[in-house]
């Protein structure tokens, strides 16, 4: 599975953005996908994950409620939808595809390339 992410740029704080991340192959749809970000000088930390169906989303807790999850496996593609940004939400992210959805980030077989989110105050 090839993963491509997209949609970063610039946001004004209480703004919101989505990033997608397109894939190929025909396997996306067996896949839990999840996301991930990294702010500069810091560790990769977990954003939320999506079940392989799209029926379960579990979020890290500095994100929920203002971000949520969703797939489209006819398209090949899930998103992120942010709202409410925060100047804290800068990092670059990134789109992971693994057996399960998990929060450990090693436990992710395929990474997207990252899209980079600004976020001023």
């Amino acid at each position: 599975v090839q993963l491509q992410a997209s949609g970063g740029g610039l946001v004004q704080a209480g703004g919101s953005l989505r990033l997608s991340c397109a894939a190929s192959g025909r396997t996306f749809s067996s896949y839990a996908m999840g996301w991930f970000r990294q702010a500069p000088g810091k560790e990769r930390e977990f954003v939320g994950t999506i079940t392989w169906s799209g029926g379960n989303t579990y979020y890290a807790d500095s994100v929920k409620d203002r971000f949520s999850i969703s797939r489209d496996n006819a398209k090949n593609t899930v998103y992120l939808q942010m709202n409410n940004l925060k100047p804290e939400d800068t990092a670059v992210y990134y789109c992971a595809a693994g057996h399960y959805a998990l929060t450990d980030p090693k436990l992710y077989n395929y990474w997207g390339q990252g899209t980079k989110l600004t976020v001023s105050s």
